[in-house]
């Protein structure tokens, strides 16, 4: 059964399903979504965890399959969760996956993180065999136009209030970046009490965040300027910046991209890939230069070498994650081509 994001939270309070298959681009709202499943499986007596990612060289569908016909030594209940970054699990997942279905303990919850899922894939067996035994939710990106509303909303949702105008600058300032737009409401919050927010108050708080350097390194970056995009990522990291926030702003990217380069690919014109897209004009010329020097293959082995970066971060691949993500924003800023030599 399909669940929107704004009822998941009074779905899971009246009955926790078998299988949740999450999917989206945008990583806070499929984040928040997640935690709600883990944290009802957890109320439900699930205490034991198992995390799997699609992305991992050493990872086997079959570890799933495995997963399905084997009990736990620790707890009766169990939370099985697969990331596909991607969302595509391929004809060896969606096997896996139907058989888990048919196999798995009733007593398991089965929770699936994943990337956008195409229209094409949603008639596929492996998400309609979901579809009938739990729920889907898919999450969409906020547009330009939406986000004031959608800043309102999340404002008001932690009693803070703010005019129109500022509103409207805080979603000019965050350009999208929903992560950042959270962190800047609760500075507001913080900052304003009780008081109504300006636009004079957020362009002050906003403009003082060294967080909004990330942007200007990926826009560097994807402006073909490798030299300075890498001074821009030491200096961040001498100041304390954690790598997490660098990479959920470098995947955004290189999916906007890889889906730019899709359109072209499939006859659009540039200018037109960029406006279906609804780039934000102050930034088009800049990803116009990635567009030139990058192709669909390339912008999929630089998400692939971020999969790679975020479990380096997690602790379940090999690599440091500041080596890795210079990697990253080198491929980035020159042709894809540095990240075939990244450390195993």
């Amino acid at each position: 059964m399909r669940i929107y994001p704004e009822k998941l939270a009074q779905d899971l309070d009246r009955k926790l399903h078998r299988v949740y298959l999450i999917s989206g681009d945008e990583t806070l709202l499929v984040q928040e979504c997640a935690d709600q499943v883990r944290a009802a499986a957890r109320r439900a007596g699930c205490h034991e965890r198992h995390v799997v990612d699609s992305s991992d060289r050493s990872f086997s569908w079959q570890d799933l399959t495995q997963d399905s016909s084997s009990m736990s030594l620790f707890a009766e209940q169990r939370l099985i969760e697969v990331r596909i970054p991607n969302g595509k699990p391929g004809t060896e997942g969606s096997k896996a996956l139907q058989e888990y279905l048919d196999h798995a303990p009733e007593s398991d919850t089965l929770l699936i993180v994943a990337g956008k899922i195409d229209k094409a894939s949603t008639n596929s067996k492996w998400y309609k065999a979901i579809d009938q035994a739990g729920a889907t939710i898919q999450l969409w990106p906020v547009n330009a136009e939406e986000l004031p509303r959608w800043l309102e909303r999340r404002a008001r949702s932690i009693n803070l209030s703010i005019d129109r105008d500022g509103l409207t600058l805080l979603a000019e300032r965050v350009e999208g970046n929903l992560l950042a737009a959270v962190q800047e409401l609760e500075k507001l919050r913080l900052l304003a009490g009780d008081s109504m927010v300006t636009a004079k108050q957020v362009a002050h708080a906003v403009a003082n965040s060294a967080r909004f350097d990330t942007f200007a390194l990926i826009d560097v970056a994807l402006g073909g300027r490798s030299d300075d995009s890498l001074r821009m990522l030491h200096g961040l990291r001498s100041e304390g910046t954690q790598p997490p926030a660098l990479l959920w702003g470098l995947i955004r990217e290189l999916r906007l991209l890889r889906g730019l380069m899709q359109a072209v690919e499939a006859g659009r014109q540039p200018m037109q890939a960029l406006n279906e897209a609804r780039v934000w004009k102050s930034r088009q010329s800049v990803i116009q230069a990635a567009m030139r020097r990058h192709s669909v293959a390339s912008c999929e082995e630089l998400l692939s070498l971020a999969a790679h970066v975020d479990g380096c971060i997690k602790g379940y691949a090999q690599g440091d994650p500041w080596e890795q993500t210079e990697w990253l924003i080198a491929g980035l800023a020159r042709d894809g081509k540095p990240t075939l030599s990244r450390s195993a």
